[in-house]
Formats: C-alpha cells, sequence, structure tokens
C-alpha cells in the first residue's frame, strides 16, 4: 500500500450552516470530521488543519494563516506538517467517504506522468478536496502561487489544480456528497437509515463509539441471535451475544485484532450449536420424543441396572 500522509481542511466558516461547527455536526451519532478520519486511518500523519477538538484518533492540529484565508492557505498550512511522497487531501464534511476511495486516489496519483489524482461529481466537476497528490509538486506550485500572488490567502484552489497533471476517477456520488447546508445533513442523516446501509452504520458507530478495532463477520452474529430467539426465547438472542462477546474477550486478552475476532466466531460457533441443540430437544418434545427416539422429557428407564441391586 502506498504510503501517505493525509490533510484535512476543518476551518472553514460554514456560512450555510449559519456559522454551525460544520466538523462537528453529527451524522449517524458521529461527527463529521470522524466519519472522515475513519476513511483515511492507514495514514502515517493526520493533519488536521482548524480548531481544535476531541477526535475518534490521534491527529496534529494547525491553523492556517490568517485564519479564514480559504482551502489553499489552509492546504499550504497542513503540507508543511507532511513528511510522506504522497498527499491526501480532504475537506471535513463527507459523510460517506470510504477507504476504497482513498485507495483509489493513491493508486491513480502514483501513475507515471501523474502529479496527482482527484475525484469528480456526478456532473463532471473536479472535487480536489477528495484528492490526492505528490507531496513534492504540490509545495513546488504552492510556492510558485505564493510567490506570483503575495500570499496563498483568498486564492480559489483551482488556481493550483490547473497547474498540476491530474487523474480524473469516478468514485461516484457518495464518495464526493459534502454537507454544505442543513439540508445536506438530513440527507445524509437519512441515507444512512436506509434499509441496505442502517447495519453496518450501526455496527461501525457503536465501534467507534467503544474504541474497539475489530472486524468480525457480522452475519455470523446475526445467525446466532436468530437461533437463540428461534430455539430458546426471544430475550435469550441479546444476551447470549453478549456473553459470547464476553467470553471471546476473555479468550483472547491480550491478543491482537485477528486473534480476537478468531476468539468472536469461535464462541458464535459453540452457541450456535448449543441454540440448535435446544431447538431439536424442543421439536423433539413437541413430537412426543426426543432425538434419541425416547419419551418426551428425554428421561429413560435405567435398564442397565434392573435386577442389579443398584440403589
Amino acid at each position: 500500500m502506498t504510503a501517505y500522509d493525509v490533510i484535512v481542511l476543518a476551518g472553514g466558516a460554514a456560512k450555510r450552516l449559519g456559522g454551525a461547527d460544520k466538523p462537528g455536526v453529527r451524522v449517524g451519532g458521529r461527527a463529521l470530521l470522524d466519519r472522515v478520519l475513519a476513511a483515511c486511518d492507514g495514514a502515517a500523519r493526520t493533519v488536521v488543519v482548524g480548531d481544535r477538538r476531541a477526535t475518534a484518533r490521534p491527529v496534529v492540529w494547525t491553523r492556517e494563516v490568517p485564519q479564514g484565508g480559504g482551502p489553499l492557505a489552509a492546504l499550504g498550512a497542513g503540507l508543511k506538517l507532511t513528511t510522506a511522497e504522497y498527499v491526501l487531501v480532504l475537506s471535513a464534511d463527507l459523510p460517506f467517504l470510504g477507504p476504497g476511495t482513498a485507495n483509489a486516489l493513491l493508486a491513480a496519483a502514483g501513475q507515471p506522468g501523474r502529479e496527482g489524482a482527484l475525484c469528480t461529481d456526478p456532473d463532471g466537476r473536479d472535487q480536489p478536496l477528495v484528492a490526492a497528490y505528490r507531496a513534492e509538486p504540490l509545495r513546488r506550485e504552492l510556492a510558485l502561487i505564493a510567490t506570483e500572488h503575495g500570499s496563498l490567502a483568498g486564492l480559489p484552489l483551482r488556481i493550483l489544480t490547473a497547474e498540476l497533471e491530474l487523474a480524473r476517477i469516478d468514485a461516484g456520488p457518495d464518495a464526493v456528497f459534502d454537507c454544505d447546508t442543513w439540508d445536506d445533513i438530513a440527507a445524509a442523516r437519512a441515507r444512512i437509515r436506509e434499509h441496505g446501509a442502517v447495519l453496518d452504520e450501526w455496527i461501525t458507530s457503536v465501534k467507534n463509539e467503544l474504541g474497539i478495532e475489530l472486524d468480525v463477520d457480522t452475519g455470523v452474529l446475526l445467525d446466532l441471535a436468530r437461533d437463540a430467539a428461534h430455539g430458546v426465547a426471544r430475550p435469550a438472542a441479546p444476551l447470549t451475544t453478549f456473553l459470547v462477546g464476553y467470553a471471546a474477550a476473555r479468550a483472547s486478552a491480550g491478543a491482537g485484532p485477528d486473534e480476537a475476532a478468531a476468539a468472536v466466531a469461535e464462541a458464535s460457533r459453540k452457541a450456535t450449536a448449543l441454540a440448535l441443540r435446544w431447538e431439536a430437544e424442543a421439536e423433539a418434545a413437541g413430537q412426543g420424543g426426543d432425538a434419541a427416539g425416547g419419551p418426551a422429557g428425554g428421561t429413560k428407564p435405567d435398564a442397565g441396572r434392573e435386577g442389579t441391586g443398584t440403589p
């Protein structure tokens, strides 16, 4: 994987949000800034240009000079704190940005003859704040622009992108969906609750809230909950999944994420097998016998003891 740093621009005035703290606005219970940070957690260094705040993972903070000097000034301030050959540049208001888009940008930026890569929106417009750049030409062009104009403050990003050899990728509308207005925020909040997305969004939010970095097969856990609810009793589903998590934590204490995920899978397998045995016994009881063909209740006379004098 390409080594890279990331610069997240989080210092805008958010005028169309009435001056609200846009990076801190929550979508799916998670701040917009944290959602963007989750998409680039493989960065060697993460620089956020904006006011300091609590974040889901450690970052380096800086501000553009002067504050409110615009995206080009913010990019210049962030670039001073990076050292990697490639720099991912993102705005802080992208609720649906994912690691796949970040990786695609870095791969495209590394193509021969390219000095970076950026996403385009569904209308074909460039999105220079959903982009990856080679650091050396980025520094070169920013220095030339600052010399020509006296500073970077107040200048549009298109002055920069026009001077770079950039690849363009269509990462789909979700990757470049940004939240500039309260209508955008409402649309993002509604989208994460759609049937095909709500479960993954919820699990990701829970892991983020609990500080868990663990990839598990949620399908296995859902199957376990279904089997426990059906074969035992409905309240058994949440209680069983809790006990599976507790058992997995004990079994993998001190181990890494891969071992912990394996422990969850093994505990789930055992609990599922137990739930299926309960279900089989219940079905056998309803048919008047157990799985071994004995009478209902599962108590079979101990024929081997008859006439032996054994109490």
